[in-house]
């Protein structure tokens, strides 16, 4: 299966369980890759101030992953509105997940995975996959395996 992993990852965690995704899949015979979003220049403090530069083209795939961090308890504004701005889902395989520095999902985490998730079906396709990595927990490694785990299973 053709699978895109598609991120926004300011710091480099987020893009590090996308790694580990990606070569799981790959492992499992999958052709994978990752695919960045990003913004043009520095991001305001202001969320909506920004412009994007990357927006990857996700009608190739036959799957998708949608990938991105938590900002002030919800979905990063980047992804939302590269979200907002893709055209359809139907008829694909979608999951998604988020990382947050919190050490709690309840902490943002779930709230901004049910938005990616809400997104995705706005676009037709339902998330039949999700997780939350916490980032600042000592059970990161856990919790980002048990991530790669449950979406990987998917496909």
């Amino acid at each position: 299966m053709n699978i895109g992993i598609v991120v926004y990852s300011q710091t480099g965690h987020t893009l590090e369980v996308c790694e580990k995704l990606r070569d799981r899949l790959i492992g499992e015979g999958h052709t994978a890759q990752i695919a960045r979003v990003s913004v043009a220049g520095e991001r305001t403090p202001k969320p909506k101030t920004f412009e994007l530069a990357d927006k990857p083209d996700v009608a190739a795939f036959e799957a998708i992953v949608f990938a991105s961090y938590v900002e002030a308890f919800s979905l990063c504004p980047v992804m939302r509105r590269f979200m907002e701005d893709i055209g359809t889902l139907e008829g694909k395989k979608v999951a998604c997940f988020v990382t947050q520095q919190f050490p709690f999902p309840w902490m943002g985490g779930n709230r901004a995975v049910r938005q990616l998730s809400k997104l995705c079906q706005s676009k037709g396709a339902s998330a039949r996959a999700t997780a939350v990595v916490n980032w600042a927990k000592k059970k990161r490694d856990k919790t980002m395996a048990m991530a790669v785990d449950r979406i990987s299973k998917l496909f």
